[in-house]
């Protein structure tokens, strides 16, 4: 993942006033930028100037920055056209996760397939041997089907025998709906346990201890100041917590900031790519993006921090935090890479007692 100097974001603020302040468009502005990241700094310009409702003249930036972009990464190109095929505006198009179709998609993408197979076979492996029945509680389950492949991968790997109880949490009831009947498919109903809400507002209400504590592109749904509350909430309630995520810097730079700005451009440019090369169906395709990927994109463009729908963290800071909320108690058992290339990564991170 490409970052900025602090030079670099000086720049990039002030070449956002200014567009902004004397309405220019491309070619109207000095900038000094390294070539490669001129289509960034067009986004940057374009997002901005969008999100400040200056939605025409951040097009024109978002077209300009289209014509350089490399074929793996095309946020220009992407946000151009959903402005295009939403009437112009700057808007989230649904409520992500009210309907689990685009969601499902976009984890049967090949790169999110194999970054699963591999995260399935971290936790096998630094898992420790359970004895007794184990207690499985999932954070944001989704629709169930990873969670019912852990079981199966940690029966299969001798990790696991018996499940005593298996809690199932998501803030989607649509999704812990499909994840009921995909999950009943390997486990009996009766072990199963349906949360319906946020982490956030079920941690305290979580009873006795659960051997294992997974969430897969999940916890990420709240900010770092909410992820340390509800950690410590949770480290008496768990001995074994994993989590599946991307590695982007999206949580703490604020609205409208280069910084942010740049890491959307990368991380879900680059989702968004995955989605676009998988062989599907055009409006398949499309919903995925629109329903999910970019509603979410368009979130961190227009809602500043403690209302937009994600947040990210670089993994370095995912290890602070669990250094700061669960060591000495806790400490380090998986820090493995699921997927990388330049732009995006996916890890498994796996702290126990």
């Amino acid at each position: 993942m490409l970052l900025l100097s602090a030079d670099e974001m000086a720049e990039w603020r002030s070449c956002a006033e200014e567009a902004r302040a004397n309405r220019k468009g491309p070619g109207q502005l000095p900038v000094r930028v390294r070539a490669n990241l001129m289509p960034m700094l067009n986004y940057y310009l374009g997002s901005f100037l969008a999100a400040s409702g200056l939605t025409e003249l951040g097009r024109q930036w978002l077209v300009a920055g289209a014509l350089n972009e490399e074929e793996a990464l095309m946020s220009n190109s992407y946000l151009s056209s959903f402005l295009d095929r939403h009437g112009g505006a700057l808007a989230m198009p649904a409520v992500v996760f009210a309907d689990p179709a685009p969601y499902i998609h976009f984890t049967g993408v090949p790169t999110m397939r194999d970054s699963r197979r591999r995260f399935l076979a971290h936790c096998a492996n630094s898992l420790p041997h359970f004895n007794a029945p184990v207690r499985i509680v999932d954070i944001g389950c989704g629709d169930g089907a990873l969670t019912a492949a852990l079981v199966e991968s940690l029966r299969a790997a001798g990790k696991v025998g018996d499940v005593k109880e298996l809690a199932l949490i998501d803030r989607s009831p649509a999704m812990l709906a499909v994840a009921e009947r995909t999950v009943g498919k390997v486990l009996d109903k009766s072990v199963l346990k349906l949360m319906p809400g946020k982490i956030e507002d079920l941690a305290g209400r979580l009873e006795g201890r659960y051997d294992i504590a997974v969430s897969a592109l999940a916890y990420h749904h709240m900010p770092l100041e909410q992820k340390r509350v509800n950690l410590g909430m949770l480290r008496p309630r768990m001995d074994h917590f994993i989590v599946f995520d991307i590695d982007a810097n999206n949580d703490l730079p604020e609205q409208l900031s280069p910084e942010l700005a740049l890491s959307v451009y990368q991380s879900y440019g680059r989702m968004i790519n995955l989605v676009f090369m998988h062989d599907a169906p055009v409006d398949l395709a499309l919903s995925c993006v629109d329903a999910f990927l970019m509603t979410e994109e368009v979130s961190f463009l227009i809602e500043p921090r403690g209302r937009r729908n994600d947040y990210h963290m670089l993994k370095t800071q995912w290890h602070d935090l669990f250094e700061e909320t669960l060591a000495p108690e806790f400490s380090c058992r998986c820090d493995t890479s699921c997927y990388a290339d330049d732009y995006i990564g996916l890890f498994t991170l796996h702290y126990g007692r």
